[in-house]
């Protein structure tokens, strides 16, 4: 798309959070502990469902996989973030940008999909426990994991490459923290209905055919586990359901309220806060929601904890 009279848009600026020097202190430090406590929750998460052979189940592979995710989707807009604190020239290459937003869709529509596949896990697991190992085989669950992740292919690069090709003419100001879709359009020169269109309908499938799927297993499921004749059964069975319910909740309620609400009662200031709340607050807390209310990844972290110090011990 050629720009007639203008030049077009090499780079954007980032807004942020603010521009107080306090502020922006305090932001970075906030975050980076945020960030920290993020990759070292699920780079723990990974290494004991990896070491330890009572994880070695379906489930914990599938929850491997959302740490895997999670840290990856953290990567694609944190860093940027915390340079852009301590830093007076807030500023992204018009490259770096559509890359940005490539992988935030990859990452986020993959999540999506692997979310509604551990809800089908603990269906089979809860509703049809006889024959869970044999549906839920290996093979089976490396090909769920993979199409997961390449779930996001198609959607990310249709965005992406559709948004970009669009013509920056003009403004090249982002009223947010990071390349968001949305935030970026309205620096289109040029009517976006077409592509606004397909957006939401994209939205639509890669938000809602997922909860879609999780919100029948989880039917299923509580059925299945209110005719229990067993209360011991049933909380037991509630339980291995409980965290992923938690992390469902926390994902779809603050992506929906982004991405499904309508336009005019978004203002900046909340876009982030929302936009917050899934990017960076959401995968720091399900490795937290994971392990303290999960006692064989409490156990697993306690006898890899005492392999290590053994090891170190024996080596002396």
């Amino acid at each position: 798309m050629i720009c007639e009279n203008h030049t077009r848009v090499a780079e954007f600026i980032l807004l942020g959070f603010t521009n107080n020097p306090e502020k922006q202190i305090s932001l970075f430090v906030l975050f980076l502990v945020i960030y920290t406590v993020t990759f070292l929750g699920n780079f723990l998460i990974v290494t004991v469902t990896s070491v330890d052979p009572a994880l070695r189940t379906p489930m914990y592979f599938f929850l491997r996989n959302l740490s895997l995710l999670e840290v990856c989707f953290t990567l694609v807009m944190m860093p940027k973030m915390l340079v852009d604190l301590v830093s007076s020239r807030k500023t992204i290459s018009f490259v770096g940008c559509g890359t940005q937003m490539y992988f935030f869709f990859f990452f986020g529509s993959s999540e999506c999909f692997l979310l509604s596949m551990m809800a089908y896990d603990r269906f089979v697991a809860i509703c049809n426990p006889l024959r869970y190992s044999v549906i839920m085989n290996r093979s089976l669950c490396l090909w769920m994991a993979v199409g997961c992740w390449m779930s996001g292919v198609p959607v990310s690069m249709l965005q992406t490459a559709w948004m970009m090709a669009l013509p920056f003419c003009g403004p090249n100001t982002i009223d947010h923290f990071f390349c968001d879709g949305p935030s970026v359009l309205k620096l289109v020169t040029q009517d976006t209905t077409k592509y606004e269109m397909q957006a939401l309908a994209s939205t639509l499938l890669f938000i809602m055919l997922p909860f879609s799927l999780i919100l029948v297993s989880y039917v299923r499921i509580i059925s299945t586990i209110v005719r229990m004749p067993s209360a011991t059964g049933r909380q037991k069975a509630f339980s291995t359901c409980l965290s992923h319910i938690i992390v469902v909740s926390l994902f779809y309620g603050t992506a929906s309220l982004t991405y499904l609400r309508p336009k005019s009662s978004q203002s900046p200031e909340s876009k982030k806060l929302v936009s917050l709340s899934y990017t960076v607050i959401t995968p720091m807390l399900n490795p937290i929601i994971y392990s303290l209310r999960n006692n064989e990844v409490k156990g697993a972290v306690k006898r890899t904890f005492t392999r290590k110090v053994l090891q170190k011990l024996n080596m002396f």
